[in-house]
Parts: C-alpha cells; sequence; structure tokens
C-alpha cells in the first residue's frame, strides 16, 4: 500500500510539472511572437530616419557650429575670421547627390575604380582646403581658445566625410 500510495503522488507531481511546463512553454512561445510586433512599432532615432535629410544635416551642422562659436567665446573682433573659417568649411561640403550609385554597380571593375580614385581625390583636395581655412581661423584664437578648440574637435576626424566637423556629444 505505501509503493502505491507513493507511485501515486509522483504521477500527481508529474502531471502538475507537465502541465507547468507546457504552460511556460507556450507564455514563451506567445511572447516571442509578439516582440517582432513590438519592434516594428518601435519609433526610429531621431537622427536615424533624417541623417540623409540635407536639411536635417544643414540643421545639426549649423546647431554644432553654434555650440562650438559659444564655447570658444568668438569675440567681435574674431567674429570675421569664425565666418570665414565656417563659409570655407561650407564651401567644401561634398556633394552626396553627385554620386550616380546605380551607374557606378553597371561599370566595369577597372572604371569602378577610377571613379573612387577620382572622389578619393575631390576629399583630398577638400581636406587640404579644409586644413588652410582651420590653420587662419586658428591663429586668430587665443591660447584658451586653441586649446578648447583642440578638445571640441579632437574627433572630428573620426566623423568627417569632407564637410563640417561635427562630435557626438
Amino acid at each position: 500500500m505505501h509503493n502505491f500510495i507513493i507511485s501515486f503522488v509522483k504521477g500527481l507531481i508529474m502531471k502538475a510539472l507537465s502541465k507547468a511546463f507546457v504552460i511556460g512553454a507556450t507564455i514563451i512561445g506567445l511572447g516571442a511572437t509578439a516582440l517582432p510586433a513590438v519592434a516594428e512599432e518601435a519609433p526610429q532615432h531621431q537622427y536615424a530616419a533624417t541623417k540623409f535629410d540635407p536639411v536635417k544635416m544643414q540643421e545639426r551642422m549649423d546647431e554644432h557650429a553654434q555650440r562650438l562659436h559659444d564655447a570658444l567665446k568668438i569675440t567681435p573682433a574674431q567674429e570675421g575670421a569664425w565666418q570665414a573659417y565656417l563659409s570655407a568649411r561650407k564651401s567644401n561640403m561634398p556633394q552626396h547627390d553627385q554620386i550616380d550609385r546605380a551607374a557606378m554597380k553597371e561599370m566595369p571593375a577597372p572604371q569602378r575604380m577610377e571613379k573612387h580614385i577620382e572622389m578619393a581625390k575631390a576629399r583630398i583636395t577638400r581636406m587640404e582646403s579644409n586644413l588652410a581655412a582651420t590653420k587662419t581661423f586658428y591663429a586668430a584664437l587665443t591660447p584658451e581658445q586653441q586649446k578648447l578648440f583642440d578638445e571640441k574637435t579632437e574627433h572630428a576626424g573620426a566623423h568627417q566625410r569632407g564637410g563640417m566637423m561635427h562630435r557626438r556629444d
């Protein structure tokens, strides 16, 4: 009789555990199917949605320039050098709409490589022009402003694409 009770209790426990396992697996399965729907509904990061929008890009660059201007405490005597610096940097912005990606895919490999070299040379020319503008502006700054400019533009090379320097704060 004692063995019968033990077997009976073990059977009840196994049934309860089996049901709990089935219920748990079902809940996990239903939760996993709901995750993609939640992910689809999540709003995109504001920057990611507008990063290639030229108007939004210009707004971000203008905001960055204003923050840099304010941090450097540009004096009225330095304002001309600041404006010349910004103007030179802006005129050296790469024109992303000039790249015809569909045409690039259709080109034979040697022509594609020539096009890439041409674009790299244009980028180097823009960078050299930006360097000249930066050196001219830098010379108009006080040593304290130069140090701050160095700090604020420290990571600009990693994010620079031939245009305005921007730092991800």
